[in-house]
């Protein structure tokens, strides 16, 4: 459950970070919260670049077949990638160590 809070935690700051968007509203995303199209600052410009930060802090790596318009529709879903990566991560480096 801490894991998820954090997961939460770091990407709302990516979006902070990258998008510039204060963290008070940031702070109120909820999973329905609408991103790509509701929020200028996302388009397709920044979109790699909160790929990559999310690559970075999370330790996980994104493939572009992995990206598609509904992974930015809402927050929900953006977090919900985001849990699954990280697990996905977790999970294949627990699985190869020997």
């Amino acid at each position: 459950m801490t894991e998820h809070k954090t997961i939460d935690e770091a990407v709302r700051a990516v979006l902070c970070d990258v998008l510039g968007l204060k963290a008070e509203d940031v702070a109120a995303f909820d999973a329905d919260t609408e991103l790509f199209g509701a929020l200028p600052e996302l388009d397709s410009m920044a979109v790699a670049g909160l790929l990559t930060e999310m690559e970075d802090r999370l330790d996980i790596i994104i493939e572009d077949d992995e990206v598609d318009g509904e992974l930015f529709e809402n927050y929900g879903n953006l977090l919900k990638f985001a849990k699954e990566k990280t697990a996905d991560t977790a999970a294949c480096a627990f699985g190869e160590e020997e």
